[in-house]
C-alpha cells in the first residue's frame, strides 16, 4: 500500500502527485522550486493570480502537460505555518484522497517534505497521511446490485522524502493505517443492518478478532447471565427472540494482570424503545445503537496491531430491545448483578441498564479503570450538538488522560457536570435503590449518573456518542453514515495510559 523512497525524480511516471502548499510570502524553495522551474515559473504565476491557493483545504488539480512524469498534480492548501497541526493535515489530505478516488486513480505519489514543518514532523505527517487515506476512502459494502466490472480504487501510494528516517516513516505509516482501518471496522459494524448484525453475529465477530490477535475471549450465554444475576441486562433482552451475549475480550500486555483498563461498549443491535416505543421518525437508524460496542471492538483491533504494554478488558453487553408479551415494562423492578435494585420508568432508557451489569462484570475481571462508550441519550445532542462527545467522570486525573487522547485523535470531547443532586435524582425511588429515568431535565447527565452508581469508587469516564457516532452528510474524512467515533481515542488512551497512584 505505502512505499517510502528517498530520491524523487520528476521524470518518474505516476498517475498523480500530491504537493502541499503553505501560505507564506517568500518564493518556492526546495522541491517546489524545482517543480516551478520545470513549469517555467508558471506555478508562481498561478499563485499570484489566485488560481493556485495555499488557503487551508483548498485544492487545485493541474495537468502536467508532459513536463514531469506525473500526469496530474494535486496541490493542497495547508494554510498558515504557525496554525498548522496534525489534525489540519489529516483533514486536508482526506479531501485530496477523496478527489483521487473520485478521479479513479489506482496509484499516486506524495512529495512528502512539502507536508512537514516545525509543528508537524515527518513521523506525525506519515501517521496523518495513512490514517487520512484509510478514513477518507472508506466505503460501506452495501447491498445494491452491481455490475461485474470491478471498481477501481486507490491502492498504491509512493511517499518521497529526503528525510533519512526511512524505516521510521514506514513504521509511522503502518501505525496511522492501523488507526484508520480500526475506525473503518467500527464504521462497518455500525452501518450493518440489525437483521444482519445480531448479538450472536457481534459475538462471532469478537471471536474472530480474538483469533486474529491472540486475545482471550469469553462469551456469556443467557444461562450464564442468569447464573450471575445480571437482571438489568436480561430485562432488556426479555422481549427478544435473539439470545443476549455478554462479550469479553482480554488483551494482556504486561507480565501481571494489574493496572487493568476496562473498556465497556453499549451493544444494542436495534432499539425499538420497548414499550416506551420510539416514534416512527426516531426509530429509523436504531441499528446504530451499538456504536459504543463498535468503537471498543475497533480500538481492540488497533491494540492488537500495535501491542502496547497495557492490560485491557473489553466488555460488551449485546442484545436488541424489542416488544413482545415477554418484554419488560415501565413500573417493573429488576435486580442488577451488583445487587442494586432498579425501578424501570422508561424502557427506552435501556442502554444504561445493560451497561450497569457490564461495568460490574468489567470490575469482576479486574478492571481498575473504566471507560464506557455509548449512544446513550438524545439529551447530549441537545446539549452539545453533533460534533462533540459528552463526557462525565468521577476521577479528574483519569478524565485528563482520556481528554488528551481525544485531542490527539481529533475527536472533541466536552465534560458535563456530575453533582450530588444528580445522583440523588437517580436514587429517588419509593420501591427500589435506583430509578432508570428521573426525567427529561439534564437527561444526558442523569443517564451518566446512573452508570456511575455501578462504577462506584473505581475511576471511571463515561462517553456519550449519541450525536457523534453518525454523520448525516459526507465530510473530508469519510462518507455519510457511521463515523467510528472514539475508536482512535480509546486506542490512543490505552497506548499512552499512565497508571494513577492513589491520592
Amino acid at each position: 500500500m505505502f512505499q517510502v523512497k528517498q530520491e524523487f525524480q520528476f521524470s518518474t511516471e505516476h498517475e498523480g502527485l500530491i504537493v502541499g502548499l503553505f501560505d507564506k510570502p517568500e518564493k518556492f524553495n526546495g522541491e517546489l522550486a524545482k517543480l516551478d522551474e520545470l513549469f517555467a515559473g508558471q506555478l508562481t504565476e498561478l499563485v499570484k493570480s489566485g488560481d493556485l491557493s495555499a488557503k487551508f483545504k483548498s485544492m487545485s488539480k493541474v495537468h502536467s502537460f508532459g513536463k514531469i512524469g506525473a500526469k496530474r498534480i494535486w496541490f493542497v492548501g495547508l494554510g498558515k505555518e504557525k496554525e498548522y497541526s496534525f489534525e489540519k493535515l489529516n483533514e486536508a489530505l482526506g479531501k485530496v484522497f477523496k478527489s483521487l478516488q473520485a478521479n479513479k486513480l489506482g496509484e499516486t505519489a506524495i512529495l512528502f517534505d512539502t507536508l512537514t514543518n516545525d509543528s508537524v514532523d515527518h513521523l506525525d505527517a506519515a501517521h496523518a497521511t495513512s490514517q487520512a487515506f484509510a478514513l477518507s476512502t472508506y466505503k460501506f459494502d452495501d447491498y445494491k446490485q452491481r455490475s461485474n466490472e470491478p471498481e477501481k480504487r486507490l491502492e498504491s501510494i509512493v511517499v518521497y522524502s529526503a528525510n533519512q528516517d526511512k524505516e521510521e516513516i514506514q513504521a509511522s505509516l503502518s501505525v496511522g493505517y492501523s488507526f484508520g482501518k480500526g475506525t473503518n471496522s467500527a464504521r462497518t459494524l455500525v452501518n450493518t443492518p440489525g437483521n444482519l448484525l445480531t448479538a450472536t453475529d457481534m459475538a462471532n465477530y469478537a471471536e474472530e478478532l480474538a483469533v486474529r490477535y491472540n486475545f482471550e475471549v469469553e462469551i456469556l450465554e443467557k444461562q450464564d447471565l442468569e447464573r450471575l444475576g445480571m437482571g438489568a441486562f436480561l430485562a432488556v433482552n426479555q422481549g427478544s427472540t435473539e439470545p443476549p451475549k455478554m462479550i469479553v475480550v482480554k488483551y494482556q500486555g504486561k507480565d501481571e494482570w494489574k493496572d487493568v483498563i476496562g473498556l465497556v461498549g453499549k451493544g444494542i443491535t436495534f432499539d425499538t424503545g420497548g414499550y416506551s416505543i420510539k416514534p416512527k421518525d426516531g426509530i429509523v437508524g436504531m441499528k446504530t445503537d451499538m456504536g459504543g460496542a463498535a468503537a471498543v471492538l475497533g480500538a481492540m483491533e488497533i491494540i492488537g496491531e500495535l501491542k502496547p504494554e497495557q492490560n485491557v478488558v473489553a466488555v460488551i453487553p449485546s442484545t436488541d430491545n424489542m416488544i413482545s408479551g415477554n418484554a419488560f415494562k415501565p413500573d417493573d423492578v429488576i435486580t442488577s448483578m451488583s445487587g442494586k435494585t432498579i425501578e424501570v420508568l422508561n424502557t427506552d432508557a435501556e442502554g444504561r441498564l445493560v451497561l450497569a451489569d457490564a461495568v460490574t462484570y468489567a470490575k469482576h475481571h479486574g478492571a481498575e479503570y473504566l471507560v464506557d462508550v455509548a449512544t446513550l441519550t438524545g439529551g447530549v445532542i441537545v446539549a452539545l450538538g453533533v460534533h462533540t462527545t459528552g463526557a462525565m467522570t468521577n476521577h479528574d486525573r483519569l478524565y485528563q488522560q482520556v481528554l488528551e487522547a481525544s485531542k490527539e485523535a481529533g475527536e472533541p470531547v466536552w465534560q458535563l457536570p456530575l453533582f450530588e443532586k444528580d445522583k440523588e435524582r437517580v436514587r429517588n425511588s419509593q420501591v427500589a435503590d435506583l430509578n432508570n429515568s428521573p426525567g427529561r431535565e439534564g437527561h444526558a447527565i442523569v443517564a451518566g449518573a446512573f452508570i456511575g452508581e455501578f462504577a462506584e469508587d473505581t475511576p471511571w469516564v463515561h462517553l456519550d456518542i449519541a450525536g457523534t457516532s453518525t454523520s448525516s452528510k459526507d465530510y473530508d474524512l469519510g462518507p455519510a453514515g457511521a463515523t467510528g467515533v472514539m475508536t482512535r481515542t480509546l486506542a490512543l488512551f490505552v497506548e499512552r495510559f499512565e497508571p494513577i497512584s492513589p491520592k
